[in-house]
């Protein structure tokens, strides 16, 4: 939402019809939306305001996450506004005879509208995976069941078991669970018992795996290469040389094109085997390009949680796959469901947060226990001071050493989890916080840029340095002057402050940026209960940061008003597997 400051604002759309310009005005429609409809208007014939107004609704739910409009839940979504919709049947009407559906530029199913582009995406992933259910790959049962019993000779690793078969005997798996459910447990398993699958018909397996950012890729890599240390040395090394990249460097971006890469359906990936981890991040337009760039005798696995929040751009296909397949019998989904990554009482909150049962939820936060704590203060300032400060001290303390390997571990000891970027509970405001809680503390001033103890986010892939978006570091004092240990995939890597460019102060950081990252102690600071931001999946992805210790920072309201906003995304997919 906008409030428009005056006529000059580049928001507002002067010259719009009135029913957009209405929309406009309230904050509904950026000029952006306004533009797109009134072109597509222009252009395909279309003068009908209605349907003009559906179609800047269109590119608003876009903007939004969604891959359509839901005409029916406008009202509903959009209530708190004083703002009047056309009649629904008559809407819809004035849709089902447009000319922009007979130009193609539409697309109008089942209630929900479409821009082109999205509905074409759509379709090919539909058809891709359909596709790929019609054939199985060669498996010699006899023989995986060795394979597996060898890896995990454990009887609490069966759901491992179960979904490494599954994944054998199918093109497409989907692995989810909730953090700390042995998903990359399962993936090193599975690596082993298909390579030896190849061996035994005299072939090598060809690997990949992929996240759609370089820290979540480097993560995938020093998991999977953990979790094979407890395998024999022969299995082991199978998994040799084994590594992980982001998305984009796995299809090769295409020069001038942000939505095309090298490979596609006329040049596809040489890989037998293709693994995706924290797939609830990737996008429609992004899962597309992989479905087509796939072999479709290629077995292809996506690992991720359904619950966290999903995709900055477009789409929710791994939630999608997952609603759409659950009444089906062909459903290549495999759920891990016991976490090992913390205690019972994290895990009650995050199955109450995750089940959207706000008095279980409440229940939790006041039961007092050693890993979760409420705190309700109508100023949280002293109860973010008491763990932050603490914490960014024994940061800079390792930094004073020139310790990076001790900083670095440190700095994963307390994550403070915002939802906004700017405000009075935004990432911003808190950064500040914690360095002029800093300066009272030791006196340093922390006006330059690579100040002592400094923590820092990197936002942009480096393929030189070999450092990615998402990785962290920490500004260290050593005798050759000011130095950043990143941890990163090849170890802490030791580099100047000069050569690191697109990096932010991370005493606080959003949770967006923290998903797929954890930390010994979660603070989590739940924005205002009126916040559009605030949303169950959100609320779900900080708690399930935390290995050891969960801190909530909000009231009641703030709790329950998280828990009874779920993220809306229009999506036409999740119906359209169901339907089979």
């Amino acid at each position: 939402m906008f409030s428009p400051v005056d006529e000059h604002d580049r928001d507002l759309a002067l010259t719009a019809p009135p029913a957009l310009r209405t929309a406009n005005e309230a904050g509904v429609l950026t000029a952006a939306d306004v533009h797109v409809a009134t072109t597509l208007g222009r252009l395909g014939g279309e003068g009908d305001p209605d349907v003009l107004l559906a179609v800047a609704l269109a590119a608003r739910a876009v903007r939004h996450g969604s891959v359509c409009l839901e005409l029916a839940a406008v009202g509903t979504q959009l209530d708190d506004l004083d703002l009047t919709w056309p009649d629904l049947a008559a809407w819809s009407a004035a849709i089902e005879r447009s000319p922009l559906l007979d130009a193609g530029v539409l697309h109008w199913e089942h209630g929900l509208l479409y821009l082109d582009r999205y509905h074409e995406q759509e379709s090919q992933v539909l058809d891709d995976l359909t596709t790929r259910a019609a054939t199985t790959p060669p498996t010699d049962p006899d023989l995986l069941a060795r394979s597996l019993a060898r890896v995990f000779p454990d009887a609490g690793y069966a759901e491992q078991v179960a979904a490494c078969t599954h994944a054998a005997s199918q093109w497409t798996t989907v692995i989810t669970g909730g953090p700390g459910t042995g998903k990359t447990t399962a993936v090193a398993g599975l690596l082993v018992a298909l390579h030896e699958q190849a061996q035994a018909r005299g072939e090598r397996l060809r690997i990949a795996m992929a996240a759609p950012t370089g820290k979540a890729a480097a993560r995938l890599e020093q998991a999977v290469h953990d979790n094979a240390r407890a395998f024999d040395p022969a299995d082991r090394a199978r998994l040799d040389g084994v590594g992980a990249m982001t998305l984009h460097r796995l299809l090769k971006t295409h020069p001038g094109n942000r939505t095309r890469f090298r490979h596609h359906r006329g040049n596809r990936l040489p890989h037998d085997l293709v693994v995706v981890d924290e797939t609830s991040m990737v996008s429609l337009t992004m899962m597309a390009r992989l479905l087509e760039a796939v072999r479709p005798d290629a077995r292809l696995v996506f690992v991720g949680d359904p619950d966290q929040l999903s995709s900055v751009d477009a789409g929710a296909v791994l939630t999608d796959l997952v609603r759409g397949f659950e009444d089906r019998s062909d459903s290549p989904v495999a759920a891990l469901t016991t976490a090992h990554r913390y205690g019972e009482e994290i895990g009650a909150l995050a199955r109450a947060l995750r089940d959207g049962d706000a008095d279980a939820a409440i229940a939790a936060l006041r039961a007092g226990h050693d890993q979760v704590e409420w705190i309700t203060d109508a100023d949280p300032a002293s109860a973010i001071r008491a763990t932050a400060l603490p914490a960014a001290l024994a940061v800079r303390d390792a930094a004073a050493a020139g310790d990076g390997t001790r900083a670095l571990a440190a700095l994963d000891r307390h994550r403070l989890l915002c939802a906004h970027r700017d405000g009075p509970f935004g990432v911003r405001h808190w950064n500040r916080r914690v360095e002029q809680w800093l300066t009272q503390e030791t006196g340093d001033p922390l006006h330059e840029s690579a100040y002592l103890g400094r923590p820092v986010l990197v936002n942009a892939n480096d393929y030189t340095l070999g450092i990615f978006n998402g990785d962290t570091g920490v500004v260290l004092d050593t005798a050759g002057g000011r130095r950043v240990a990143v941890a990163s995939s090849a170890g802490v890597l030791d580099l100047a402050p000069s050569r690191l460019g697109d990096v932010e102060t991370m005493h606080a950081m959003t949770i967006h940026k923290s998903q797929g990252s954890q930390a010994d102690v979660v603070s989590v600071l739940l924005p205002d209960e009126d916040s559009r931001l605030l949303t169950r999946e959100l609320f779900y992805t900080a708690v399930t940061r935390a290995r050891h210790k969960v801190r909530v920072i909000g009231p009641e309201a703030a709790v329950r008003a998280a828990i009874a906003r779920q993220a809306q995304r229009a999506s036409g997919l999740r119906a359209r597997l169901a339907e089979g």
